[in-house]
């Protein structure tokens, strides 16, 4: 249970209502425990002559009583229930922030369904605990503690009699408990594999579909699906057995209560009413043993759900503001500058980038280049911090870049991926994504920039078009030009492309670099009357000669390391790996126009 206990600071700051639930849930044990005694008085007082009047008297009292144990009982599921949902609600929130901040590396080996698993099932299993779980410990243990107190109170030894199953019923629950916990653990795991694989799958459902492998994903899915179904049967199993058991036991203790108690009644030492109230007592008693079993299946399954998101809360982010971090920077003007630069995944050997060093002046324009796989992405993303070097060191404007505030970073730097994310929206909201405000014609000057406005003049809706998960009904060209408007609408201190125009063909990409010239190196604004000088620094990555050629430093990677460094005219005269790539793709040109 001791994963739960991250949960106590949750609890406290709703430590009043909690309160006002628990005295609620006493009360309404108080009040339920008096109606056995009053009907046990009742049947007493049949043997008498009773006037119609006094049994009315009777019927009002059992039904006052009643309703004031319901109302309570009613008051308890308005504060503790409430309470666990909103705790739900605070947590998944909080789980939620928390894997935002974690960094890129995490979410490399931590597939998606795992995570939608933890947001889903175990947080609804932890909230089961808060809610049901603390709100029939409470009755369990009220009803219990007044219950036995009363019927002691009757008759010691025929309570003792009571009681004989108790101890089996104990040891079964543990037991049981014990089993139920490490079954849903594997349910749990199981779960995780399967929203995962569903995910992936529906996700990548153009290349399913391109290869014709439907058939096989349904079949992948049904035989993990299948033995997501064996591990919810195998718990079923386990949980089938706990209820019968306690049927079977309180059954026991009404049999030796009847067995008992008739003897009692039948020698005149115990009256037929107290015998009724001692039975129905009896009755009150096994919902405290039951409900006990399921409270110990609540807080078993909790724990183990607890325990899984537990590690992620315990996951640090690895890329923070820390005691280095200056938080008077408040903007950066885009130098930048590696220093012996060097960086090693942490699930491999091999270094990925070994011995970098680079000088960008702010507003100059640097080309990457180089074969796939060589280190090219990795550079760029050490820049805003996706991941941090593991030896040298980066600066902007002759800082530290761990002395930047990360926030403060990343709001300077529009960054376009060869894959381009677009999220089920708007055209428009998905260039707006990276603003807080942005005007309509903001929006349109971004997009006629990166060329994707004349496509979306021929949208249904213009720029209320939804673009679909992913921006699946868009080209990949298309996506990657709503990528670049994103990018560019931010205004940018550093802009990073990164292989930002792959999926466009040549014209489109010179009318892009074109309208990008402005943006890139004379800071360019909406406005026009308006200029920030030469302030702009570009980072593009491409295996294209005619997307980099105009760059002023174009710089080549290989096997992690710069091999060359020049301008265009200066590597084609070096006649190394620049000029082989430029005259294989003269050579491509020339055969495509024959």
């Amino acid at each position: 249970m001791k994963p739960l206990l991250r949960l106590l600071p949750y609890l406290k700051k709703y430590k009043r209502t909690l309160l006002i639930g628990l005295i609620a849930v006493t009360l309404a044990n108080v009040f339920a425990v008096f109606i056995p005694l009053i009907i046990g008085s009742t049947i007493d007082q049949l043997k008498h002559a009773v006037s119609s009047g006094k049994l009315m008297e009777y019927a009002a009292l059992i039904l006052s009583t009643t309703f004031l144990s319901g109302f309570f009982t009613f008051m308890t599921r308005q504060t503790v229930i409430v309470t666990s949902r909103k705790i739900e609600y605070d947590l998944r929130n909080d789980f939620y922030s928390h894997i935002q901040k974690l960094s890129y590396s995490f979410f490399l080996n931590t597939p998606t369904g795992d995570l939608m698993a933890h947001a889903t099932n175990d947080i609804s299993a932890v909230r089961n605990v808060l809610g049901p779980g603390i709100m029939y410990s409470a009755d369990t243990f009220t009803g219990f503690i007044m219950v036995i107190a009363i019927m002691f109170s009757i008759d010691i030894r025929l309570t003792l009699y009571a009681l004989i199953p108790l101890p089996f019923v104990s040891a079964g629950v543990y037991y049981l408990g014990k089993l139920v916990n490490h079954r849903f653990e594997e349910v749990q795991a199981q779960y995780s594999v399967l929203t995962a694989r569903a995910q992936e799958s529906i996700s990548g459902i153009r290349i399913v579909r391109s290869y014709v492998r439907e058939q096989h994903e349904t079949e992948q899915f049904r035989l993990l699906s299948d033995d997501y179904l064996k591990r919810n049967l195998t718990l079923a199993q386990i949980q089938s057995i706990l209820w019968p058991l306690m049927g079977i036991l309180t059954g026991a203790a009404t049999v030796i209560v009847l067995w008992r108690g008739g003897f009692d009644v039948i020698r005149n030492t115990l009256s037929l009413g107290t015998m009724v109230s001692f039975l129905i007592y009896l009755g009150m008693l096994t919902w405290p043993l039951i409900a006990f079993g399921w409270v110990v299946n609540i807080f078993q399954r909790g724990a183990a759900s607890m325990g899984r998101l537990n590690k992620i809360f315990d996951t640090p982010p690895v890329i923070k503001d820390d005691e280095k971090t200056n938080p008077g920077i408040r903007e950066i003007q885009g130098t930048i500058s590696f220093r012996n630069v060097s960086f090693r995944f942490p699930s491999k050997v091999e270094y990925a980038l070994r011995n970098i060093n680079l000088e960008i002046d702010r507003g100059t324009t640097l080309a990457v280049v180089g074969k796939t796989g060589t280190g090219k992405s990795t550079i760029v993303n050490l820049i805003p911090r996706l991941l941090d070097c593991t030896s040298g060191e980066i600066m902007i404007d002759g800082i530290p870049i761990k002395q930047i505030p990360v926030e403060v970073l990343r709001r300077s730097i529009g960054y376009v991926q060869q894959e381009t994310f677009l999220f089920s929206d708007t055209i428009s909201n998905n260039i707006a994504y990276g603003v807080e405000h942005a005007s309509p014609e903001e929006i349109e000057w971004a997009a006629r920039i990166s060329q994707i406005y004349k496509d979306i003049e021929f949208f249904p809706h213009k720029f209320d078009t939804l673009v679909g998960e992913r921006g699946i009904t868009l080209s990949g060209g298309q996506k990657q030009r709503v990528g670049i408007a994103r990018a560019i609408i931010r205004q940018p201190k550093i802009l990073i492309l990164d292989e930002a125009l792959s999926a466009v063909d040549t014209y489109t990409e010179e009318a892009i670099l074109h309208g990008l010239k402005g943006v890139m190196s004379e800071g360019q604004r909406l406005d026009s009357s308006r200029s920030c000088g030469k302030e702009r620094t570009s980072i593009i990555i491409s295996h294209r000669i005619s997307t980099v050629k105009d760059a002023n430093v174009i710089i080549v990677i290989d096997d992690g390391e710069i091999a060359e460094s020049g301008t265009h005219d200066e590597l084609v005269l070096k006649n190394g790996i620049y000029a082989d790539l430029y005259n294989r793709q003269l050579l491509e040109e020339e055969l495509q126009r024959m």
